[in-house]
């Protein structure tokens, strides 16, 4: 689970299928962190802080996507599940103007879960991410087949905990500029490592992943008229700008922010510039 104490106090919270942990810190009007997969809330360890002193309240869960630490064996992990999961999420700590920030998998649940439910969200931030045909992006489309093949996802794991390896592009090294360091690291990758639990809601999460429903939410983008603030990784290798760009042209009320020497964790690469540009855009559409 995530370690970084700057992201606030640990909680937890009874969800449909099992129980999630979350770091909340600062007040006002809250900001509720979505990361993507093989990762947890200390993705956002040096932007939740700058967001909360800017007057929010800033949640971060570590959502069931592999690097958690509470198996949730009754959830429903496919796409529309987990988009369901942080609606329910939504509900049960009864937030309300709420502005989403996702990155890479989490970018694209969270695009599911604009076109499913969302009463609670107000605008919304979007990072690098998966979008319309590419869930997942090469190298990573094989996966949803691979995790089949018995002893796969075990081996997977175990491989990416070697050190050398998580430079390799199957790892972080296409993702992430500047490696994180080694305990973030090992809280990302030791919860599959340790847990069978833990793997088996990654293999549940990455079987339902396909493009079929991302290409589902972009059909109804025309509807979505919230705002949408896109910060993009000019560098981006997994996720190309042209990504964003057909984004800022669907959404009715989007804009695209552009960011260099970063990949597609802006969060670890460039989280100063992230910060400023969260804190400028909720203060751009602040509700009356």
């Amino acid at each position: 689970m995530a370690t970084s104490s700057a992201l606030g106090p640990i909680n937890e919270v009874e969800l449909p299928g099992g129980r999630i942990r979350y770091h909340e810190t600062g007040s006002g009007s809250p900001v509720v962190f979505v990361h993507g997969l093989l990762v947890n809330a200390d993705l956002w360890r040096k932007v939740a802080p700058g967001v909360a002193a800017a007057g929010h309240r800033c949640i971060a869960p570590d959502w069931p996507f592999g690097a958690h630490s509470i198996p949730v064996p009754g959830a429903d992990l496919s796409p529309t599940g987990a988009a369901d999961l942080i609606a329910a999420f939504l509900d049960r700590l009864d937030l309300h103007d709420v502005t989403l920030v996702a990155n890479d998998t989490g970018g694209a649940i969270t695009q599911i879960l604009l076109t499913r439910n969302r009463s609670r969200i107000e605008r919304v931030v979007l990072t690098d991410c998966d979008a319309y045909d590419e869930f997942f992006p090469q190298p990573f489309t094989p996966l949803p087949r691979l995790v089949a093949i018995p002893g796969f996802l075990r081996l997977m794991v175990a491989s990416m905990v070697i050190r050398p390896a998580q430079r390799l592009p199957i790892a972080f090294g296409l993702v992430a500029k500047r490696h994180p360091p080694a305990e973030i690291v090992d809280s990302y990758l030791l919860p599959s490592r340790k847990s069978a639990g833990i793997r088996a809601d990654l293999r549940r999460f990455l079987r339902g992943v396909h493009k079929r429903h991302t290409l589902a939410a972009a059909e109804q983008f025309p509807t979505l008229d919230l705002p949408v603030l896109l910060v993009w990784a000019s560098e981006d290798k997994a996720f190309p700008l042209s990504f964003a760009q057909r984004l800022v042209a669907d959404l009715p009320n989007a804009t695209l922010r552009t960011i260099d020497d970063s990949f597609a964790f802006i969060p670890e690469d460039q989280p100063e510039l992230l910060t400023e540009m969260i804190v400028e855009f909720t203060r751009l559409h602040a509700t009356p």
